[in-house]
């Protein structure tokens, strides 16, 4: 189809970062914004959910053929641009801009308010939907503004006023920014979705050495704690609050370096399961079952999965 390529039974583990996941139905490659409009009818036809898909750095997907069709965008312009605004400069990054590439980009010009997010791996969009953050820093507090399609709302920019940022998700009208698969087999029409096109941030005017040395020092105090190299989904499981760290929770729980079936709680921080090389998704979903129930068992808490489970 004229600016969408249609590939057959895309693979998962090429497309996550901890390297697990069967195929799904297709994945749709849009060459261009202005063919989000012919995503709905495709979805249709290919009879499979939605599932917007970035760097795949916070996702989980099961074994065997998924109900699933990707969408990720292929092709296009990666750089930021970038325009001042009053004591401001607004960054306009794409949604499929990896995360790290717009932390440099604005480092470059001197621009301040990212260096939080240091360390912090996947795409602009992805950074958008988990409302990401570290060191005091979310990214819904970092916006100005968000584009994306919706066959409930079209083409729409939004204020980033008029989206709700909460610990680990944001949407917009009740609809999940990145529509996470799971969340939409609670939903039903054909209209529950979101694909995120672009966010822009509004930064400060700093020195560059300064923000360099800000993004340097945080990323050294990550490097020291997480295993950044590892293949992973990030973070597991969420805080249950600020002041109770989930990997503190999990090592109490002697979950920390726990393994079996090729995956691995990391011995570096215990909130990070690592797939070894040979890993799946069973022997994943029976440590992360494990996780919550130990935990449950020796603090009380139930922890909840910060990662998207794509099933």
């Amino acid at each position: 189809m004229p600016g969408i390529e249609i590939i057959a039974d895309p693979k998962l583990s090429d497309r996550t970062s901890i390297r697990l996941g069967g195929t799904a139905i297709a994945e749709l490659c849009l060459k261009d914004i202005k063919f989000c409009e012919k995503v709905p009818g495709l979805l249709a036809s290919l009879g499979g959910r939605p599932a917007l898909i970035g760097a795949g750095s916070n996702i989980i997907a099961a074994d065997g053929p998924l109900p699933l069709v990707l969408i990720r965008f292929a092709g296009l312009d990666k750089n930021p641009s970038f325009a001042r605004n009053a004591d401001k400069t607004l960054v306009t990054a794409p949604a499929f801009l990896p995360l790290p590439a717009l932390l440099r980009s604005a480092a470059a010009r001197g621009l301040s308010g990212l260096e939080g997010l240091t360390g912090i791996p996947g795409s602009v969009g992805g950074a958008v939907a988990m409302n990401a953050g570290s060191f005091g820093a979310e990214t819904g507090a970092l916006l100005h503004s968000l584009t994306f399609f919706s066959p409930r709302f079209g083409l729409k920019e939004i204020p980033a006023g008029e989206a709700a940022f909460y610990y680990r998700r944001a949407d917009y009208m009740g609809l999940p920014f990145g529509g996470a698969a799971e969340a939409l087999t609670q939903m039903t029409g054909p209209d529950q979705w979101i694909l995120l096109l672009s966010a822009v941030f509004a930064l400060k005017e700093s020195a560059e050495n300064e923000v360099l040395g800000r993004m340097r020092a945080f990323y050294a105090r990550k490097k020291l704690s997480q295993p950044l190299t590892g293949k992973s989904a990030g973070c597991v499981f969420k805080n249950p609050a600020p002041q109770i760290p989930a990997g503190r929770l999990l090592e109490e729980a002697g979950l920390k370096g726990r393994g079996a079936g090729g995956m691995r709680f990391s011995p570096l921080h215990a909130n990070f399961l690592i797939n070894e090389g040979q890993g799946s998704y069973a022997a994943a979903a029976d440590l992360m079952e494990e996780a919550v129930a130990l935990v449950k068992k020796n603090s009380g808490l139930l922890l909840e999965k910060e990662v998207r489970v794509w099933s």
